[in-house]
């Protein structure tokens, strides 16, 4: 490992010779990063000025940055000071539609305020105090794709960089997460046979046999976890039919479901009961994860969904914590408290220092 950070080293260092330091404060940087518009598969433009922050920080810390590749206009953005014990991560893409930042007195606004580009202000100043307190041997890692697919995560985890605990950012009110349940998303079709409305009896009725099948599922019995508490189902969206006067011959629904579980036995029950009626296709499979706790931090239970089991501890033991309110994040009103960001900035040199312990 020593001689892979040499070799990066040798091909990535970034010049050290101007130092200088970022020129926004982090209220400033939150809200230039949600006026970029970054809805998954958009990426790029906010990547390209995440590269340019960290090779800024970079340059003045003896650091180095690089573009990751994920697929064609996207990719990872890394830094890294020193070989990587902890890496601060979270995601860069939020979810649509995308409206730009303003603030009042206690909140900035702004679609990706708290999920996640408050966030990445945080993780950047906290590095930026640490590596000024003479702390190394820590990254920062931001990736795209953990609102559809966690893309990004599934091609971080091929190429670890030897970090020993990873600190990822979701919003959890600053609240060191124990757990976050895991997903199943499910693709729902039925077909039918059309026929004139007139004579239904001609046909077969796809969105009948699709609403049957739905409200079987709503009603199935569904694991719960000690910790996590109960999986939850949502009908998230549903298609079908020709016209008014057409018998349908097609329908289908999206249904996602958040675990408690690995998914197994859920996978099972919803095969059991759909019996062929209905084609139930996978989309997404991520399982549930308890996660590790620190002493002296706040602890709660989230429901939502993160990148962490796709990175499958690649890069290392994962910790869950972020500033905002998961219950304003992909809504009209999300926002992120102004005090929880600055708060925010301590609490991750808090966990950096007690993990290098």
């Amino acid at each position: 490992m020593e001689r892979y950070w040499e070799a990066r080293v040798r091909r990535l260092r970034v010049s050290s010779l101007h130092p200088s330091h970022l020129h926004m404060n982090v209220l400033e940087l939150t809200r230039a990063l949600v006026d970029i518009e970054s809805i998954t598969e958009n990426e790029q433009h906010v990547g390209e000025r995440l590269f340019a922050e960290l090779s800024d920080l970079a340059r003045s810390y003896d650091g180095h940055v690089e573009r990751i590749p994920v697929e064609a206009n996207r990719f990872n953005v890394l830094a890294w000071w020193g070989v990587p014990v902890v890496t601060l991560s979270t995601h860069m893409d939020t979810v649509p539609p995308f409206f730009p930042s303003r603030e009042d007195d206690q909140f900035i606004w702004g679609r990706g305020s708290c999920d996640t580009k408050g966030i990445i202000a945080s993780m950047i100043f906290a590095a930026r105090d640490l590596l000024e307190e003479g702390v190394r041997n820590i990254a920062m890692l931001f990736v795209v794709g953990e609102e559809r697919n966690s893309t990004g995560a599934f091609a971080a985890a091929k190429q670890p960089r030897g970090s020993k605990f990873l600190i990822n950012g979701e919003p959890t009110e600053n609240k060191l997460a124990l757990g976050s349940k895991g997903a199943l998303r499910l693709e729902v079709t039925a077909t039918g046979r059309m026929a004139h409305s007139a004579y239904p009896e001609l046909g077969e009725s796809a969105i009948e046999k699709l609403l049957d099948a739905l409200n079987a599922m709503r009603h199935l019995p569904l694991p719960s976890d000690k910790i996590l508490g109960a999986s939850t189902l949502n009908i998230g969206t549903i298609c079908g039919g020709r016209a008014p006067n057409v018998i349908p011959d097609h329908a289908s629904a999206e249904v996602f479901i958040r675990l408690v579980d690995d998914g197994a036995a859920t996978r099972a029950a919803v095969t059991q009961l759909l019996n062929g009626k209905v084609e139930a296709k996978e989309v997404l499979l991520v399982p549930a994860v308890h996660l590790g706790s620190l002493a002296g931090f706040e602890t709660t239970i989230v429901a939502f969904t993160t990148d962490i089991p796709a990175f499958g501890g690649s890069w290392g033991k994962p910790y869950l914590l972020g500033p905002g309110s998961i219950h304003v994040a992909h809504t009209s009103e999300e926002r992120i408290p102004k005090r929880e960001i600055h708060e925010a900035i301590q609490l991750y040199k808090r966990m950096v220092k007690q993990l290098m312990r």
